[in-house]
């Protein structure tokens, strides 16, 4: 949630929020709430959440929530956060609740995070509370969880309209909060070290080649003794801050021997790594990717000081994969455990910025499943990005560079997620029209609302060719860098949903309609909460499931629902045959609830590789592979699924196993080409990125990563598809149903 963790928020029982009585007046929203702002809480954005004296549930106060289509932001919320310091089986926040003409939904919500994020999560979206109500109480829920560190609790309306919530009450097992019992969670070195809380006391204004060549050495050589040498794997050094008081000494050395010579001491000063027993080896037996580790051995680019003391630390690695920065979900999935994200920390801040480029490449170097493929000359990529990081002389420069450099790993599940409103083109108003590349032309393919067609001066088919006098190339070559994609199809996809974002007013368009240039003075306006998701699917308008008129059965797997698979299957089986449509997202996971009702026998349809903790940068196949085990009522008949770029990671999941039917067939173009559980990582500033953490590949061992889901019947839209409101990839499957036996 955006506005979480950019607020000031108080700890529940610590400091000034301690005490039972005041807590209760917290939650009941009877505190002292002076000229309408709501005291004790934190939120926004600023403007839509208030204090009410006037409509309340009981009392004197209640919070209100207050959003036009003119409210910054695509939601408001209310919010608060406590320390997990107690133990239970289930967390629950209720809350009575009054709304007014809302457009989008309200919703209580919990959040558990770990040191690496959320690792528990609701907020009333499946209720769906809308529109206008009275006076109810609602509830929401989330399981406790041993590893959450922070609880964060609040109210949130998206859209427009008016909401009221008061009277909360924060359960665990249906006691007060308070009434749990309590823990002590052992602090670590995290908890005891603040030399360099208040800022790194790094500052650049510039950077000659040697310093950044120093840099980039600084850089690999703390990201490998981050996950081998065993005092910071072991947790006995905070290892942020360490890279902090050896830092200024490498910035000050005037060659590369005299930085070797500082960071050897540094090492030294660490201390040397205790003999191992037993030690760690790398077992190749079912290895697909090995460590990148060869450098440590090159004295002439090291020393043969520093370098005879990495390899002792590698060497002399233990057993058993214990990290204290990373550890694995069950999955296989990198867990980035005990990474400070820094929220406070003031920007700019040369090290601090440094610290954030070398934490994401050094988790790329040894926790990136695809780091065979990323494309790129990953130390060069290093060495790029320390002047630009360190340079960066505000925020949003920051967030910016920060972009850029994660987008060079070519993964789509990687992106600076809570950062997004800084990503070009800026702007808090679009044009009132969907629009999607065919080929590398922009072309107008329909409207965010219905009622936008009739007055709107582009028209569905038109080429978009220049926006505000600057050709859309050259609009597109500018912005590419910061958007984060496995392929370049995906890519487009992304700028296509905010190419004509911009100032609020007229703007001047220049399209091909037709065979003639056209230039039309249209206005670009704020997108409303039902526009905002319009386009980012390409599947049928409707129910989830419907009868075509040429008696085909559709499914679009965006309204999927796995508790009617079996009913799905069941009227699909008296038809001519099925689409599948994962133009879009599932709404639920059904890869094995309808799945294994496409399969006559059991059958494979993935393979996955997954990180060593003893070995960082290798990765092995995993034992353990997807199988669809065959269960009645079972679909026998002509499978049509359909794909194209918007389909991804999940989405993707499912088309592989889908795929595996008798008689099934992909039709359309390629997917997003990122598969596999995604782990969050947290950058200096408060920011969140993610990577794809586990390798998804075919059970021949065929990526997936980069090429996404390769179509049987390759079918995509064209621009006189487009103009004639045809959905051609739809179509090639009605086709391909009706004329095969």
């Amino acid at each position: 949630m955006k506005h979480v963790m950019g607020v000031v928020l108080c700890l529940l029982f610590a400091g000034s929020c301690a005490g039972q009585e005041n807590f209760q007046k917290v939650l009941s929203f009877e505190t002292d709430n002076r000229d309408g702002q709501l005291s004790e809480w934190g939120g926004g954005p600023p403007g839509t959440i208030f204090a009410d004296g006037t409509v309340t549930h009981s009392g004197r106060w209640a919070a209100r929530l207050d959003r036009s289509i003119e409210s910054p932001e695509d939601f408001s919320t209310i919010t608060r956060i406590m320390p997990v310091d107690f133990t239970g089986t289930l967390i629950e926040l209720r809350g009575w609740l009054k709304t007014d003409s809302v457009s989008g939904m309200v919703g209580l919500w919990l959040r558990e995070d770990g040191e690496a994020g959320a690792v528990a999560f609701d907020n009333m979206s499946k209720q769906q509370v809308k529109g206008t109500h009275d006076w109810a109480q609602y509830s929401v829920s989330i399981p406790y969880r041993a590893d959450a560190k922070r609880l964060f609790y609040g109210f949130l309306l998206s859209g427009t309209g008016k909401a009221w919530i008061d009277d909360l009450e924060l359960l665990v097992d249906g006691k007060p909060v308070w009434e749990a019992p309590r823990i002590q969670r052992p602090q670590t070195v995290l908890d005891q070290d603040h030399e360099f809380d208040a800022g790194s006391q790094v500052s650049l204004s510039s950077l000659s080649p040697i310093q950044v060549d120093n840099l980039a050495l600084l850089g690999k050589v703390w990201g490998f003794l981050k996950y081998h040498h065993p005092d910071i794997t072991g947790g006995k050094r905070h290892w942020d801050y360490d890279l902090f008081r050896v830092m200024p000494s490498v910035i000050s050395s005037s060659s590369r021997p005299e930085a070797c010579r500082v960071i050897e001491n540094w090492v030294s000063i660490i201390g040397v790594a205790t003999p191992c027993d037993p030690c760690a080896s790398l077992d190749e037996k079912e290895l697909y990717l090995s460590p990148d580790i060869d450098w440590i051995g090159d004295e002439n680019s090291l020393g043969a000081g520093l370098s005879e003391s990495l390899l002792n630390i590698y060497q002399n690695r233990h057993a058993g994969g214990s990290q204290f920065y990373v550890s694995q979900a069950p999955n296989g999935n990198p867990v980035f455990e005990n990474e400070q994200g820094y929220p406070g920390v003031r920007l700019p801040d040369a090290g601090y910025q440094l610290l954030a480029l070398y934490r994401f490449w050094n988790i790329i170097e040894y926790w990136f499943p695809y780091r065979d493929i990323i494309g790129e000359d990953w130390d060069g990529v290093l060495a790029e990005y320390i002047p630009k990081l360190a340079l960066a002389k505000t925020r949003d420069e920051y967030q910016l560079e920060l972009m850029a450099l994660i987008a060079r790993t070519n993964d789509t599940h990687a992106n600076l997620w809570n950062s997004l409103a800084v990503r070009p083109p800026g702007g808090d108003c679009r044009l009132p029209v969907v629009a999607r590349f065919v080929g590398s032309k922009a072309v107008v393919t329909g409207y965010i609302d219905s009622t936008t067609g009739t007055v709107s001066e582009l028209k569905a088919g038109d080429v978009l060719m220049e926006l505000g006098g600057t050709p859309v190339e050259q609009l597109v070559e500018n912005w590419k860098p910061y958007y984060a994609a496995s392929n370049d199809p995906t890519k487009l996809r992304d700028i296509a949903r905010f190419i004509t974002r911009g100032s609020c007013g007229d703007v001047t368009v220049k399209v091909e309609r037709e065979s003639e240039s056209v230039t039309v003075r249209a206005q670009r306006v704020k997108p409303t909460e039902a526009s905002a998701s319009t386009g980012t699917t390409h599947d049928l308008p409707g129910e989830a499931f419907q009868i075509l008129p040429e008696n085909v059965a559709y499914l679009k797997l965006s309204g999927v629902k796995a508790a009617d698979t079996a009913e799905y299957v069941k009227k699909a089986s008296t038809t001519m045959g099925w689409i599948i449509d994962i133009r879009n997202y599932p709404s639920e996971f059904v890869v094995f609830a309808l799945g294994q009702l496409l399969v006559e026998k059991e059958t494979q349809f993935a393979r996955f590789t997954v990180g060593d903790l003893s070995n960082p940068g290798a990765f092995h196949w995993r034992g353990s592979v997807p199988i669809l085990q065959p269960t009645e009522p079972y679909y026998s008949g002509k499978l049509a699924v359909l794909v194209d770029e918007v389909t991804q990671s999940s989405a993707e999941y499912t088309t592989m196993a889908f795929r595996t039917a008798a008689r099934a067939v992909v039709i359309g173009s390629t997917t997003a080409a990122a598969d596999g559980d995604v782990s969050q990582i947290l950058l200096p500033g408060g920011l969140r990125s993610m990577i794809s953490g586990i390798g998804v590949f075919y059970p021949d061992k065929q990526p997936t990563q980069r090429i996404g889901i390769v179509p049987d019947i390759e079918v995509k839209p064209t621009i006189a598809g487009i103009r004639a409101g045809k959905d051609e990839v739809l179509e090639e499957a009605l086709r391909w149903i009706l004329s095969t036996n």
